[in-house]
């Protein structure tokens, strides 16, 4: 193949054998940015078999040497074999398809290792290289063309199993050209044009590998570029649907951002619903077979992100309704009613119109829960709520707020008279639907804001209940918030706020009335009394107490009390009573105040107080006033006898005094008051407690007292609540020893008290 050529030929295949080099460095950078297989590496394996086979034909040219020009013609002949051999694997990539390659590899690799075996086992000598028939070179010639032949087989083979492109044709024209070259080289008896030819050969076939690298290379720039605008897209639709809330409109996005990046005018999307709130998205050109895989994965990528996207405005949804629906009703709850009511007060601010809320409350709805059962509970509140609902019109709103409490809020409120009209026949319509004359009954409360007023929906809340309690309290069904009650409710803020104040500023302190010997009137115990301290003034819990409670300052004021009464321990050396609130016993950490407050023992000189009502319907009052027992403090049952305690469970109640009510005492001297005092008496002795009286304010209450067997008293007469230390008086003459005529004039005197404080003696209050 390789012989004498003109100068040209020699420049010529250097030059190619630079170019083809040169462009291998193409391939590479074709190979390295490829993301999958495509042909890359043999395209670079065959350029540089084929710049080596230039380069060794140039050279083979300038070289005088006859040793040097048979080794570049050994060298020659097996890079010829190696690109005969790499076109097989090479097509096979390029096409994608084929025949098996394994056979067609080993037919050809046996045929050229045969043919450079003879290169081996015969000398080399000039006859090699000029053709003149021997038969090593006539041998090597045939078993060339057979491994051309089988090669040319295959290719046929593989284009006819694929679809070939522009591009795949053009470097079968190249092959086929280069070919036809190597052909003439060998057959060619022209010696010159024989070598000629042969050198050349492989430049064809090399033009069309580096024209395909060249297409490759610019697709994959593209395709990488293409992938960066997919990723940004990709990007850029993720974030839209976390603040988008409508999948329509986010597929839509989808849909637009697809037509850019692949640039196909025709995709289109869908959105379907499935079961359960799941969604499936679409996103499809009209022509799908056109698509790259990664273009498919790309609009896969977006429709996923729009199913995601479409499931979690449905779940978001969802919640968003439980958050603000009741769950048995189906009413708006009082979340959604806040954010209803001052919404509709600021666009009724921009109208300049009146709104207005009915407060509604179920009378009787416990006693149905506890004579009926719960389900028979849940069930009237279903019914009230179906009445409101179609009770109700365009300028209404229905929620229910909390337990058996409704709010009706109209907008466009009409005036003060039509409301009052519109809540008595609202009350009057329950009574017909769902209750009865005897059984449950509807209350309500109207309250109205004017454009004039400050936007405050807990405000008119508020006032619509101050309505509606104001009608319970007064049995009326129904009552309008007016001036009255609203100079009320604003004394009821002031005193609030001046009570808070009180509070943070430690001004509630104790007043301690004494628990004396009735026989001898010696103090043996003090209870402590709240009292609110403001400037010169003491103010009873008579006037705040109600509102301690509602509010929750009656904790902190509880503590300190507790925090006193140690105090006054220490200083006094006496037993100290405390009341403790039901409010107080529904905190959590009720005994870590106590024990805070009290500072540990001595328990045995601590009494805490409870009243009879709060120990019976307080779930944690058993076992918390049962600890306190159990570390030694006393417990006293007060106002004993108002209650609806059962006698029989008295006995398994952790109680050591009963303190009969001062109802009681009132009436002791007449035989309706006496009566039950004897009663309690004989109970407390059954079970081992002792009896305190309460409210005892005269020496007449006193003597029967002593004479019904009780032996402790406290109250105005034997000592009044103050400050200070009370200190025992003088004993009293039994009324035995008197003359007839001094016994009506002698009263027992009562205590004094150290200077410090004293109360009117017109007041008997206590606290809690």
């Amino acid at each position: 193949m390789l012989g004498d050529v003109p100068l040209w030929t020699t420049v010529l295949q250097l030059l190619a054998a630079g170019l083809v080099g040169g462009f291998c460095a193409l391939h590479w950078v074709w190979w390295r940015g490829s993301l999958r297989p495509d042909g890359s590496a043999w395209a670079l394996w065959l350029s540089a078999a084929m710049a080596l086979m230039l380069l060794t034909a140039g050279l083979h040219g300038v070289t005088a040497s006859s040793l040097g020009r048979g080794v570049l013609a050994f060298l020659h002949a097996q890079l010829v074999a190696a690109v005969v051999l790499l076109c097989l694997p090479a097509t096979r990539a390029f096409g994608g398809t084929g025949p098996r390659l394994g056979p067609w590899v080993a037919v050809t690799a046996t045929l050229l290792a045969v043919r450079s075996l003879l290169w081996v086992v015969a000398p080399v000598a000039p006859g090699l290289d000029a053709g003149d028939g021997s038969t090593p070179h006539a041998l090597a010639v045939a078993l060339l063309f057979v491994a051309l032949a089988v090669s040319v087989g295959y290719v046929v083979a593989a284009l006819g199993a694929s679809r070939i492109t522009g591009l795949g044709w053009l470097l079968v024209g190249a092959g086929t050209l280069s070919l036809v070259l190597l052909t003439g080289g060998i057959l060619l008896d022209d010696r010159h044009d024989a070598a000629a030819l042969g050198g050349l050969w492989p430049i064809p076939l090399a033009v069309g590998l580096e024209s395909l690298a060249l297409v490759r290379l610019r697709r994959s720039q593209l395709t990488a570029q293409r992938r960066e605008l997919m990723r940004d897209a990709l990007a850029d639709l993720t974030n839209a649907a976390w603040f988008s809330r409508d999948a329509d409109a986010l597929l839509e996005h989808a849909r637009d951002v697809a037509r850019t990046v692949l640039d196909d005018p025709t995709v289109e999307g869908s959105l379907r619903p499935l079961q359960r709130e799941r969604f499936v998205a679409e996103l499809f050109p009209a022509d799908a077979s056109r698509l790259a895989a990664h273009e498919r994965t790309f609009l896969i990528d977006l429709a996923v992100v729009v199913a995601t996207a479409a499931e979690r405005y449905a779940l978001t949804d969802r919640l968003s309704r439980a958050a603000e629906t009741d769950a048995l009703t189906g009413l708006p709850n009082r979340r959604a009613a806040d954010r209803y009511l001052l919404d509709t007060l600021e666009r009724a601010a921009v109208e300049r119109t009146r709104v207005s809320v009915i407060y509604c409350d179920i009378d009787g709805f416990k006693d149905v829960n506890d004579r009926q059962g719960h389900a028979q509970g849940d069930d009237l509140l279903r019914r009230t709520a179906d009445y409101l609902r179609t009770w109700s019109g365009a300028e209404t709103y229905v929620a229910r707020l909390a337990g058996d409490e409704f709010a009706v809020v109209v907008s466009r409120a009409p005036t003060d008279a039509e409301l009052a009209d519109l809540a008595r026949r609202l009350r009057a319509g329950f009574d017909a639907r769902v209750g009865n004359p005897a059984g449950p009954r509807l209350t309500c409360g109207v309250a109205t804001w004017n454009p004039e007023e400050v936007i405050d929906a807990d405000a008119l809340l508020r006032h619509a209940d101050d309505a509606m309690l104001e009608a319970k309290r007064a049995r009326s069904g129904h009552r309008v918030f007016d001036s009255a009650l609203r100079a009320r409710a604003e004394d009821s803020r002031r005193l609030r706020a001046a009570l808070e104040r009180a509070v943070e500023e430690d001004r509630i302190t104790a007043y301690y009335q004494p628990i004396v010997d009735t026989g001898t009137l010696e103090v043996i115990g003090l209870e402590a009394l709240a009292r609110w301290q403001e400037g010169d003034k003491v103010i009873l819990p008579e006037h705040w107490l109600t509102l301690a409670e509602q509010t929750g300052l009656i904790v902190p004021i509880g503590h300190a009390m507790f925090r006193q009464a140690r105090r006054a321990l220490d200083r006094h050396q006496m037993p100290v009573a405390v009341n403790l609130s039901a409010r107080e016993l529904h905190e959590s950490d009720v005994l870590e105040r106590i024990e805070d407050a009290w500072g540990g023992s001595p328990w045995e000189h601590l009494t805490v107080e409870i009243t009879e009502s709060t120990m019976l319907r307080t779930t944690t009052a058993v076992p918390v006033l049962s600890e306190l027992r159990a570390r030694g403090a006393r417990i006293a049952l007060d106002d004993f006898g108002t209650g609806f305690s059962s006698l029989a469970r008295l006995a398994r109640l952790p109680v050591d005094v009963l303190k009969i009510d001062r109802s009681f005492v009132r009436e002791v001297r007449t035989p309706r008051g006496a009566g039950p005092v004897r009663a309690i008496v004989a109970l407390a002795e059954h079970h081992g407690l002792d009896v305190v009286a309460e409210g005892v304010e005269s020496a007449g209450d006193l003597q029967v007292l002593i004479d019904l067997g009780v032996r402790r008293a406290q109250g105005m007469f034997v000592g009044r609540p103050a400050p200070g230390l009370p200190v025992r008086g003088a004993r009293p003459v039994p009324r035995s020893e008197l003359p007839r005529r001094a016994r009506a004039r002698i009263v027992p005197r009562p205590l004094r008290v150290v200077p410090g404080g004293v109360e009117d003696a017109a007041t008997s209050s206590e606290m809690l």
